[in-house]
């Protein structure tokens, strides 16, 4: 089993993410789809005259503040456009793919935050009125069963609050958590970049291996989003998966290329990954 997260960032060619997983689906690969939309969602609230908002925690990691309309543009992008989309892509492909959202069934479920905590003028204020949260259970059994009839799953956030509230969810995160669920051998995180790269954007400056023990080391050369996918790629580590592997998603065969370890690798030392973080920062 493995699990592939594609991002939705510029630059990603979902048409070759898709035939390249519905060969895979064909050969008797089992795997789930989950995917992002970002990109598309900030055009869509701009378009819409509610411009993205971006909060930074005290932490550092950069994520998007969610009020209600927010969320109801969120919704629509990732839930609609995006998830039929790659669902439509799969059906003419041949892949009886199934799209949900982590809402549906409570494929992804967790604790409502209303309030987070962001730096803003350098000092820290508490924003209220959020719809966000990190996915805490998975429900296997329903993934299972579509996976047990025959069905390629196409998961995207929201999640469900633990009150029935639709959250808006990290998407790396997410995919960790139900990767970890899985018990999969792997999880596979596309984005526009091909892997973590120590003085971003330079591509050349590639990390191949980071050992899920010292994932905090190498945080510092994560830029924006990528904090949360080193985040997530250690705590699929810690839940049971076999290995994370970031991959280029603008690669012709962005899933095939990435299970070999093309990117870079997240895994426990029983896995063979060990590597030195360099010194400096990041560009």
């Amino acid at each position: 089993m493995i699990v592939v997260k594609v991002g939705g960032s510029e630059g990603i060619d979902y048409d070759a993410v898709c035939a390249d997983v519905a060969d895979l689906w064909k050969a008797g690969r089992p795997l789930v789809l989950v995917h992002g939309g970002s990109g598309e969602t900030n055009r869509v609230a701009e378009a819409l005259g509610h411009p993205p908002r971006f909060v930074t925690s005290p932490s550092g990691y950069t994520s998007r503040f969610t009020d209600r309309a927010t969320l109801e543009i969120f919704e629509m992008v990732y839930c609609g456009k995006m998830n039929k989309g790659i669902v439509e892509r799969l059906q003419r492909l041949g892949v009886n793919a199934v799209g949900l959202s982590g809402l549906d069934g409570r494929v992804f479920e967790g604790r409502h935050k209303d309030s987070v905590r962001a730096v803003e003028d350098g000092k820290v204020k508490i924003l209220r009125g959020d719809h966000t949260g990190t996915v805490e259970r998975v429900n296997t059994a329903l993934v299972e069963l579509l996976l047990g009839n025959g069905y390629l799953p196409v998961l995207t956030p929201p999640a469900a609050s633990y009150e029935g509230v639709a959250i808006n969810v990290d998407g790396d995160r997410a995919a960790a958590a139900l990767a970890g669920a899985l018990r999969a051998e792997a999880l596979l995180l596309l984005s526009n970049v091909p892997g973590l790269l120590r003085a971003f954007p330079d591509e050349t400056s590639l990390i191949p291996d980071i050992p899920a023990a010292n994932v905090e080391d190498y945080v510092e050369f994560a830029q924006g989003r990528m904090k949360k996918k080193v985040l997530g790629a250690a705590e699929a580590v810690a839940g049971g998966v076999g290995r994370v592997v970031f991959g280029d998603a603008r690669a012709r065969r962005p899933v095939t290329d990435a299970l070999p370890r093309r990117g870079t690798v997240v895994s426990s030392p029983t896995t063979g990954a060990s590597a030195t973080p360099a010194s400096g920062s990041s560009a």
